[in-house]
């Protein structure tokens, strides 16, 4: 399985220049590891945008989806730390996504990711079978596993002040691949579905977090 569990929280978002050394800081030193250590949640990854907007994007895995809405979760949502709001409340742009991994095909994981922003129309069931067919990572070079992300509309609200909550159902295509040109090759070749496309982008991974990580 190349997503370990079968739940994910996606976020990403932009912060202005002259907090993007602090921004950084705050992600690499805390933040990560605060929301792996949560009971429940699995690993984190984080990249930066080569080809996309909002700049900056995170992926976090956990053993259920239920484990997105559990006590424990809830509370650490209440309780961030002072430096966690600081920086939370730079963030501009912001997408947050609570979502089912509905589709997960391939093993392992790339150094680059691209990700399709779908938002269905109707007919999510065909949708879905179509892309199970669609993400095969076999039939196309420099893949390394793709999947298909689900957001819950109900717990998919940014966390910034007038979020708006347009595309809280939106879907997620996540392509691993070994470099950008691959990625972006493989979302071409999803061009059939331009007209539910809300966005596509390029990300490079700058840092990944596994529970085993963790200091003990």
């Amino acid at each position: 399985m190349p997503i370990a569990g079968q739940g994910m929280l996606l976020t990403s978002m932009n912060v202005d220049a002259a907090d993007d050394a602090e921004f950084n800081r705050w992600y690499d030193r805390e933040h990560l590891e605060e929301r792996v250590a949560i009971p429940g949640f699995l690993e984190a990854r984080r990249y930066v945008a080569l080809d996309g907007n909002p700049r900056y994007l995170s992926l976090y895995s956990t053993e259920t989806f239920e484990v997105l809405d559990s006590p424990a979760y809830r509370t650490a949502l209440a309780n961030q730390t002072a430096r966690s709001k600081a920086n939370i409340a730079r963030f501009k742009d912001m997408i947050r996504g609570v979502a089912r991994i509905t589709v997960s095909r391939g093993v392992g994981r790339g150094a680059v990711l691209g990700i399709i922003r779908l938002r269905p129309a109707g007919g999510e069931d065909k949708l879905r079978a179509t892309l199970q067919e669609q993400l095969d990572p076999a039939k196309r070079d420099g893949i390394i596993s793709m999947h298909l992300l689900e957001n819950d509309p109900a717990l998919s609200k940014p966390l910034t002040d007038n979020p708006s909550l347009a595309g809280a159902g939106d879907w997620f295509v996540l392509i691993d691949a070994t470099d950008a040109n691959a990625a972006a090759a493989a979302i071409a070749e999803f061009a059939a579905f331009k007209s539910q496309t809300v966005s596509s982008g390029v990300y490079k991974l700058l840092f990944d977090l596994a529970k085993s990580d963790l200091p003990r």
